[in-house]
């Protein structure tokens, strides 16, 4: 369950370098500009994945030039091999890819992830992550880590309630988190459309924005026997 953290962590429900044909995102440009750094240090970390290569690739040159990057490989894939996780204390931000966010957690308790990584935060590394890597800060989310949607009650716990991220994007999101909220099988929480994404800073969320028009973040809440929709304000955002 939550206990108030400190530090920043941005959540993205979709889009990023990830989701980009040119790899270009004005969120990750927004990303970086949180670190108030020049050449800030990225580290991403591709555990959801399996640390897939290709997908370590697209960060790399996604972010080549305007950042110092490197990538965190649990599994010892090459070139990277394997590193002590606690080069994460060293970074400006942590970027966490997509994939299973059920894979992530059991890796990452096993490497001793959770501790480094609420240590980072606290010492103002900005925590990021997409879908999965969305997912795995908050008490519970709503996962396909399974096959089909379902709901997942063992989080990291750094943001109170539940997340669903693609909540538009992809079909059977919207209808299944709503369901499970007013089940109470997922607490409340926040849903995040692709190519948005929602600011937390010490567990509070404080800024929501968006790389495409018309891309909502939203509180949903129990309401009733059923459960509402809270549209947030969402900035959109100018750049890449």
């Amino acid at each position: 369950m939550f206990t108030t953290m400190t530090g920043t962590v941005l959540t993205l429900g979709g889009g990023g370098f990830s989701m980009s044909d040119d790899g270009s995102s004005a969120i990750d440009d927004h990303l970086l500009d949180l670190t108030g750094k020049d050449v800030p240090k990225v580290c991403f970390v591709p555990t959801a994945s399996g640390d897939d290569g290709g997908y370590s690739q697209r960060f790399t040159e996604a972010f080549a030039g305007r950042a110092e990057t490197s990538v965190l490989s649990l599994f010892c894939r090459e070139p990277w091999g394997y590193a002590d996780p606690r080069v994460l204390l060293e970074q400006d931000v942590v970027y966490v890819g997509g994939g299973s966010t059920a894979n992530l957690l059991v890796v990452w308790r096993r490497h001793g992830l959770p501790g480094i990584l609420a240590e980072a935060a606290a010492n103002g590394t900005v925590l990021a992550g997409i879908s999965a890597g969305m997912n795995c800060w908050f008490d519970a989310s709503s996962t396909d880590s399974f096959g089909p949607l379902a709901p997942l009650d063992d989080g990291l716990g750094f943001l109170p309630g539940s997340a669903c991220p693609h909540y538009l994007g992809e079909a059977e999101r919207r209808e299944a988190y709503l369901g499970w909220v007013a089940s109470g099988a997922l607490p409340e929480g926040h849903a995040v459309d692709e190519y948005a994404a929602l600011r937390f800073v010490d567990g509070v969320p404080v800024e929501a924005v968006c790389e495409r028009p018309g891309r909502p973040v939203l509180r949903v809440e129990r309401d009733g026997d059923g459960a509402r929709e809270v549209p947030l304000d969402v900035r959109r955002l100018t750049g890449s």
